[in-house]
This record gives structure tokens, sequence and C-alpha cells, in this order.
């Protein structure tokens, strides 16, 4: 009897925490009937912070040909995860673009990014990746997003958060470059909202052909470190930050 009981009470979990990609379209139609949803690109999770919260970015195509090269509009909600009904939702036209440079995908970040004692803030990381085999390139650029209330809103938008670009012969012989970005919370605050650090590394790749061997060599990293602070409603990211439009 007592194995019986307990089917019930295992079971009941996986129904009311049902794969939240199964509400993917059913949001799309009620955010932007107008527009496409691109299924393929839309990523959602469950809250890790919150368990009744679920998570998701949609990306629409507003102006995007036969090649998926073109406008994307980018909508991110915070829905119930017992109903899967929307909350709240912030939509930006024309978030991203595809082109050489491709529009690759979403991923939500739900690290601890608590910008307040009562105010913890999730992000969306916009990935792009260069569509050239011997001048290879990709970005990662992060939003950050707080819901206050009812009312979802963005307090900080494309932080690049990795960035790798080189130039090769297609056999060996190249020059590369990668950066990274780490962002922490630090205890210094502005305008109420915790002031963010962002860790910066490059490092150099030279490869050169050292008789029929291919050999890597790496610069020294170069380091650096930015205060982003609060204030008008939003952490201002420097265009050297930012990726390459």
């Amino acid at each position: 009897m007592l194995k019986l009981a307990a089917v019930p009470l295992l079971i009941l979990p996986l129904f009311a925490f049902a794969d939240c990609t199964d509400h993917l379209e059913n949001w799309g139609k009620a955010l932007r009937p107008d527009l496409k949803l691109d299924k393929a690109h839309a990523v959602c999770k469950v809250n890790p912070a919150n368990a009744s919260q679920t998570l998701a970015a949609l990306p629409f195509a507003e102006n995007v040909d036969e090649d998926e090269q073109g406008d994307y509009g980018l909508a991110v909600i915070v829905a119930e995860t017992s109903s899967n009904k929307i909350v709240a939702q912030h939509y930006q036209a024309a978030a991203i673009s595809s082109d050489a440079i491709r529009f690759e995908g979403l991923t939500l970040d739900t690290a601890r990014y608590q910008l307040a004692p009562k105010l913890r803030a999730f992000g969306v990381r916009v990935n792009h990746i260069g569509s050239s085999r011997v001048n290879p390139f990709s970005s990662t650029a992060l939003n950050l997003y707080v819901l206050e209330g009812s009312t979802l809103r963005p307090v900080m938008n494309a932080l690049e958060v990795s960035s790798s670009n080189g130039e090769w012969d297609g056999m060996c012989v190249g020059e590369f470059s990668q950066t990274e970005r780490t962002l922490s919370i630090t205890d210094k605050t502005s305008k109420g909202f915790a002031s963010l650090q962002v860790d910066e590394q490059t490092v150099g790749t030279q490869d050169r052909l050292n008789g029929e061997d291919c050999e890597s060599t790496d610069s020294k990293p170069v380091t650096s470190r930015t205060i982003l602070k609060y204030d008008q409603g939003q952490y201002a990211v420097p265009s050297t930050m930012s990726p390459v439009q």
C-alpha cells in the first residue's frame, strides 16, 4: 500500500512542472500574433531563484529573408509556472540582427545578479557567429532584466561577455584574439542598486608552421577592470564593451 500511495506523489510534480517549451508557441501568439516566432531559437526555464516563475526569451522575425538574414525582435517574459500565464513581458524591436554575422541563439542566464536586497536580475545572452572559415568570429552579449511588480524592464543592454576573431590561411598560419568578460556584484551602490564589476581578459594566439607541425603561441593575457554604476534606470555599457554592429 505504501508503494502504491507514493506513486501519485511522484507523478504530480511532473504535470505541475511540464516542459516549458510546450508553451512557447502559445506565448508567441499571445505576444505578437502579427509576427513569426523563431521557435528554434526560443528558450525558457523555471527560475531557480523562484520556482513559481518561468522565464523565457522569444525572438520574432520582423524583417527576415529566406536566408534568415535581417532583424529580429526580442520578447522576454516572466510567466507563472503553475498556470503558464504571462505576468510580465518586455519587447524590443530590431533587438537582434543577422547577416554575415549570423544570429546563433539565446541563453537564459540565472546567475545570482542581486542588484538590491529584494531585487534580483536575470540575463538573456544573445549569441552570434561568423560565416567565414578563414576569418572566424563569435560573440555573446548579455542583457539584464528586473521584475518590479508587474513591470519587466531591461537594466543593462548588450555587454559583450565573450568575443573571438582571427584570420588564418585555412591550413595553419594565422592570428587570433579571445576576450572574456566576467560580471560580478560589488558591495558599492548607486541610486539604490549595486554597482557591477566587469573583469576583462584578452589573449592573443599566433599559429605558425614549425616544419610539418602547426604550433600555437599565446600572448600574455591583458587584463582590465571596469565598474558600471546604475544611473537613470540602467547600467550604461561603454561602446568598447558592446558588440560591433
